[in-house]
């Protein structure tokens, strides 16, 4: 059975702005004219790019994320999005410079996004911020995540789909947990397992502070 969608409901985003048109800089003249179809809260409608990720840097988490790109995991775009809408601080690449941008939906423009050519270069990185190390992957020895405090100052790590994380990340991460499963299949798709693990820091750092 077949939806009728009004005209109405199929828009997304806004039209043209209605002059006079505001004269702050932070506003794209073209989006003003032409209208906002961008995936964006409204607070931004008609703001450039690089007015809305200076806003965010502002207001964002101390969370980091990595994900390991050793093969072009098609993956990683979902995970930046994700990481996008959690407004961590800063999302780290580690292996091949080159990704599949597609899943992110552009919402890498509003990120800060560091590349590491090799696992090493990323764990001196974040031993020298002070930072945790914490991998998401179903092995042996993993922690439930859902028992596993996850400090303010962490980052989680995530591997390829399928082959998981490296040897060398597990061998130099403070620890791994797992995200718990009650179902048939082995492992849940990594940019969930990325969402579910993002959403665990944010209720035990960011969530239960807002409640207080």
């Amino acid at each position: 059975m077949g939806y009728n969608i009004s005209m109405q409901e199929q828009i997304i985003g806004v039209g043209p702005h209605p002059k006079p048109w505001p004269t702050d800089s932070k506003y794209d003249a073209t989006l003003l004219e032409g209208g906002d179809k961008r995936n964006v809260l409204d607070k931004y409608r008609y703001w450039t790019i690089e007015a809305i990720k200076t806003d965010l840097d502002t207001s964002r988490v101390s969370l980091h994320v990595a994900i390991e790109n050793w093969q072009h995991d098609l993956n990683i775009g979902t995970i930046v999005r994700a990481a996008n809408a959690f407004n961590v601080e800063t999302v780290h690449i580690i292996g091949k410079r080159h990704w599949n941008r597609r899943g992110a939906m552009v919402t890498d423009r509003y990120m800060n996004i560091i590349q590491h050519q090799t696992a090493q270069e990323f764990v001196d990185c974040m031993k020298s911020d002070g930072r945790h190390i914490i991998a998401v992957d179903i092995v042996p020895g993993a922690k439930p995540i859902s028992e596993t405090p996850l400090p303010e100052k962490t980052v989680l790590v995530f591997g390829s789909e399928g082959p998981g994380l490296s040897d060398e990340m597990q061998k130099s991460a403070e620890q791994i947990v797992m995200i718990e499963q009650f179902g048939s299949t082995r492992s849940v798709n990594v940019g969930v397992a990325a969402g579910i693990a993002m959403y665990v820091w944010m209720q035990q750092n960011i969530l239960k502070q807002l409640q207080k």
